[in-house]
């Protein structure tokens, strides 16, 4: 996948790459570094007024990186938040002698009354619409027709009922915040709203606390109490308590949930209800990279069951999960199995059906876009009929491959594409700037190389035949997209020491003489060298680390 680059990045200058040095460089390797590019750059060395203006540039550059790795307390905050971090407004009144931690805690210091003087203008909208229909009559119609009814040829597809909530978030201090929040339903023609106010605030990092005050249409008015607290490293505890006010008097409620981390990946817990539904219910979560495992087992009034379900995650660009559950309990059984995949950048869509003992048959479709969730259960039929579970399950399946090719995955590269010329127009000037600082590097390398290339000759050493770097396009179905790669075996073999070239885990468009040739995509680096005579070749990721020359490079000249 194409690695963005924006103009933040352009301005942050990779100092590790620069020097070809690992991020974990010792003093004396940034040295050692920092003296073979004060070589090749330094001024003195170039009679040409040209060659001269341009080494001095490149120097003065070098010994920017220099300055600021050499340095423990610049180092520190070029590690934590790149270049930008030391020239962020403050700085000038943190004392020089400080830790890196000391550093890190000036930092956030800093970002903290930055974030307080923005806490008016931040929310954190969230909202849900759920509509549901009745699709009943696509599979449970009368196989008679009725003449009196006008339209009775044509299935009747209702929307039965409908769910609209929204909350928004209002930080007031740093440690307070304003939640307000609404939700209308109807259902049959007949409905109801709420509206809610709750004032969170944090009371240490341990724990907080939540004041809640609710009233509706439909039940009369609500407070609450929300209480959480760390009791160790391992183990929380939440606590809700309501008042609810009715026509039938004040009806008390309270929740206690009480959870532990069994493991790394896996948490208990333990709810009790007390109030209009009381219950007790148990689960286990086992949360992995690849996995979601969920145990339940739930006795109250009227509801008791035990759920299992399952999701696997695939490891792909498009965060693909499939899920199935099973939940047995008094008023019944339900399977339930589905799947989920990204969709754009921002959004997420989801399909489950539904087989349940007396529920029937139901297809729920899911659509996650940013904070808003919008979902729709369909309703196809009360009984466990093949053709509704067959259709439930193919129909989705159908029409989301066609619309992925059909409309989904154009629009999306349409994005990509767009994206990228807008990353291109505002970078144009960076990068013309970066193709100028490279071609002046390799001019002012050439007299440095040539000697190279001499010594290792004459020990049948490391000749770097040709090296390319950029977008190469190997696969048939990419063929008309363009090859963009740039010529780097002079910066290359100006690298190679004692017979060796290596390269750190960066990327490699910040190295002297390098540049990016095509922004915000793919980049590999291409080498075909020669060591001891024989033919090398390698294909190396941008970010990748290279070690050359190696026995695997070697060109089988048999084939």
């Amino acid at each position: 996948m194409a690695t963005a680059l924006n103009e933040e990045e352009l301005d942050n200058e990779d100092y590790y790459s620069l020097l070809n040095v690992r991020r974990e460089a010792s003093c004396e390797e940034l040295k050692a570094a920092y003296r073979r590019l004060c070589m090749l750059y330094h001024p003195d060395k170039h009679r040409d007024p040209e060659l001269k203006l341009q080494a001095e540039r490149l120097f003065n550059l070098v010994h920017q990186a220099y300055e600021v790795l050499s340095d423990p307390q610049t180092r520190a905050i070029y590690d934590i938040y790149g270049k930008r971090g030391l020239e962020m407004e403050g700085w000038e009144v943190v004392e020089r002698r400080r830790t890196p931690a000391e550093i890190r805690e000036e930092f956030e210091r800093l970002q903290r009354e930055r974030e307080e003087r923005r806490l008016q203008q931040r929310t954190n909208p969230k909202g849900t619409i759920s509509v549901g229909v009745d699709a009943t009559d696509l599979f449970d119609r009368y196989e008679e027709e009725y003449e009196d009814v006008s339209g009775s040829g044509f299935p009747q597809i209702e929307i039965n009922k409908m769910h609209i909530s929204q909350s928004i978030e209002a930080p007031l201090t740093a440690t307070d915040t304003a939640i307000l929040s609404g939700n209308l339903s109807t259902q049959n023609g007949n409905g109801g709203g709420s509206i809610n106010f709750a004032l969170r605030r944090v009371t240490s990092a341990k724990g907080w606390g939540e004041l809640e005050f609710g009233a509706g249409d439909l039940q009369g008015p609500l407070f609450g109490l929300k209480l959480f607290r760390n009791l160790t490293p391992r183990c929380f505890v939440t606590t809700n308590c309501a008042l609810q006010f009715s026509s039938r008097g004040i009806r008390p409620g309270l929740t206690t949930v009480l959870a532990r981390n069994l493991d790394k990946n896996t948490v208990g817990y333990l709810q009790w209800r007390w109030g209009i539904q009381s219950a007790m219910n148990t689960s286990i979560v086992r949360d992995t990279k690849t996995s979601h495992f969920t145990v339940a087992l739930q006795l109250g009034i009227p509801h008791s069951f035990a759920l299992i379900s399952y999701q696997h995650k695939f490891q792909d660009d498009d965060q693909t999960r499939v899920k199935g559950s099973l939940k047995a309990g008094f008023f019944g059984t339900v399977v339930e199995y589905g799947a989920e995949r990204k969709i754009s950048r921002h959004s997420v869509l989801g399909a489950a059906v539904s087989v349940g003992v007396p529920q029937g048959v139901s297809l729920k479709v899911k659509l996650n876009r940013a904070s808003q969730t919008y979902f729709f259960p369909i309703h196809l039929t009360d009984q466990l009929l093949p053709s509704a579970v067959f259709y439930a399950t193919v129909g989705p399946l159908v029409v989301y491959f066609a619309m992925h090719r059909l409309i989904i995955k154009p629009y999306l590269r349409a994005q990509k594409e767009k994206e990228l010329e807008k990353q291109r127009e505002s970078t144009a000037t960076d990068i013309l700037q970066k193709k100028q600082e490279a071609e002046a590097a390799v001019r002012l390398m050439q007299e440095s190389v040539r000697r190279i290339i001499e010594a290792e000759e004459s020990r049948m050493g490391l000749i770097i035949v040709n090296a390319w770097y950029g977008k190469f396009v190997n696969d048939k179905s990419r063929k008309n997209e363009k090859v963009k790669v740039i010529d780097v075996t002079v910066p290359l073999q100006c690298l190679v020491k004692d017979s060796k070239l290596i390269l750190t885990e960066a990327s490699k468009a910040g190295l002297p003489g390098f540049y990016d040739p095509c922004v915000g995509e793919e980049k590999n680096l291409k080498v075909l060298y020669q060591f001891r005579g024989v033919l090398h070749q390698v294909m190396a990721l941008d970010s990748e680390a290279l070690r050359i020359p190696k026995q695997s490079h070697r060109i089988d000249t048999d084939g």
